[in-house]
């Protein structure tokens, strides 16, 4: 470290003239945390006051309207409000607001308390449930309400380190937002959006999954909440990461904080610097805020500023943070399934379906006769699906008519599932099928039924590309019964030519 850098770290911190620097209502904060590099705290009280009055004043004119905020403000009886409250938190987990919306209305309208949810049938929580996945974390809801009814007398855990100890599927932020927002207790909360405004505020480059940042984001977060309204100040922070300091592009002008935001100065500071360049000017290193260069000389090697092997891209602007996490890549999967259909009496389609086992991937959800391929078995997926339906169903099942549909891609967070569709009619009239199958955990079923069963999304798209291959089917046919018919009438007259 040179001379220059040494005095500047040794007197960082020291000189008054560096206690509360000014420009642009940035602040420098007047000494160093033992636990971190000065750059990326929040410790001046005066900064943080005004981080909170202004994040909280813009959340009051521009939060928008959803409904289990409204049931959180206006709901006396403190177990309500914080059941109204769960049952938000985990459906917002992995999904977005504009998906969740209907599935809680729906959800608050039959099972208002948890008196209601803990007397449902898994099978009912299910149906509600399809298409919102992540299906464990209804069947988690459902549990977690039995254990409060009849272990907890029917009262919520009060404290955050009570919630995520006593209810199954609540982690740290869940627990968080629950105890600050229904219970009022003063404690910061962590998750996607705040992570991206606190990494933008504060410039941290690490990765957030790494123990050491997540540990300071978290920290970070109960320095900032507001003690008054820890519940409002929670909701402001994922309110601003969701609707302005947003993933890919942000509003920073619209940002109600841009004062306190490390990485927008360095957005500024490179603006400045790129037109006195232009002008033929030295470039200004008098600017009153640490930027990151500064910070690491300060610190030696800073561990929360970004890496050297990833270092700041002026095109990308505050989108350099936080770090993009490498993410593990989907294992690819191939699952062969079988559109199993018969007629009713009536002459309406009714369709075969097996419930799948009570744990693992999309438990407890109906779907059609399926089967998972091993690597490789691609190839042989009619002959594996055959003995499998054989296997399951009885050996008198006409797998012989088995007629391939076509393909879909569904895509869960950690598998590239391909659906390999076949279609199977067992209809009685045609004698194909004497058997009347009725296992444990299956069930017939009609369209209209099948749409508000229990059923996956990815069920759901591999019906869709039967109907649309059984429609070009039905085409095809009476096409060709027209051409036969066009043929007959035709034949007399050549006869009567020749």
């Amino acid at each position: 470290m040179s001379k220059r850098q040494t005095s500047k770290c040794s007197n960082l911190g020291k000189s008054k003239n560096h206690q509360r620097n000014v420009k642009k209502g940035l602040v420098l904060y007047k000494e160093v945390p033992n636990s971190q590099p000065l750059f990326h705290t929040f410790s001046d009280a005066v900064e943080i006051q005004d981080f909170q009055k202004r994040l909280l004043s813009w959340y009051s004119k521009c939060k928008r309207d959803l409904p289990w905020r409204k049931l959180a403000a206006t709901e006396t009886d403190d177990d309500k409000r914080a059941y109204a409250v769960w049952v938000s938190e985990i459906m917002l987990q992995q999904t977005q607001v504009a998906s969740v919306i209907n599935y809680y209305n729906r959800w608050m309208q039959k099972w208002p308390t948890l008196q209601d949810l803990a007397e449902a049938s898994l099978e009912e929580v299910n149906e509600l449930w399809a298409g919102l996945g992540y299906y464990s974390r209804g069947k988690r809801l459902q549990e977690g309400a039995h254990k409060v009814v009849l272990q907890l007398e029917g009262h919520m855990p009060r404290t955050a380190e009570e919630l995520q100890r006593q209810l199954p599927g609540v982690g740290k932020y869940t627990a968080g937002a629950i105890a600050s927002i229904a219970f009022g207790q003063v404690t910061g909360v962590v998750d996607g959006n705040v992570t991206r405004v606190l990494c933008r505020t504060r410039a941290i480059g690490a990765d957030p999954a790494n123990s050491a940042a997540a540990d300071t984001l978290w920290a970070l977060a109960h320095t900032l909440v507001d003690q008054a309204h820890p519940g409002d100040f929670n909701q402001a922070m994922m309110e601003l990461g969701a609707t302005v300091c947003t993933p890919k592009t942000p509003l920073c002008m619209e940002c109600p904080v841009k004062q306190h935001c490390r990485a927008l100065h360095q957005v500024e500071k490179d603006r400045l610097n790129s037109t006195k360049r232009l002008f033929g000017k030295t470039a200004s290193k008098s600017l009153p805020v640490l930027d990151m260069e500064e910070c690491a000389a300060v610190s030696g090697n800073c561990y929360l500023c970004l890496p050297r092997s990833v270092p700041w891209e002026p095109s990308l602007g505050v989108t350099n943070f936080p770090r993009k996490t490498t993410k593990k890549q989907p294992r690819i999967e191939h699952t062969a399934t079988c559109v199993l259909q018969r007629k009713c009496s009536d002459g309406n389609p009714e369709y075969f379906l097996v419930r799948r086992a009570s744990s693992g991937l999309l438990a407890g959800l109906w779907e059609f006769p399926s089967i998972l391929l091993e690597q490789g078995q691609e190839k042989q997926q009619k002959v594996i699906l055959t003995d499998h339906l054989l296997t399951s169903l009885g050996n008198d099942l006409p797998v012989r008519q088995l007629q391939y549909v076509g393909e879909v891609l569904h895509i869960f967070s950690h598998i590239r599932q391909t659906y390999l569709i076949y279609f199977l009619n067992v209809d009685k009239d045609e004698e194909n099928w004497n058997k009347n199958v009725e296992l444990p955990a299956s069930r017939w079923v009609t369209k209209t039924e099948f749409q508000i069963s229990a059923i996956s999304t990815a069920m759901k798209k591999v019906f869709n590309i039967y109907e649309k291959w059984s429609c070009r089917m039905n085409d095809a046919q009476v096409s060709l019964s027209f051409d036969r018919t066009k043929q007959l009438l035709l034949m007399p007259c050549f006869a009567s030519y020749s």
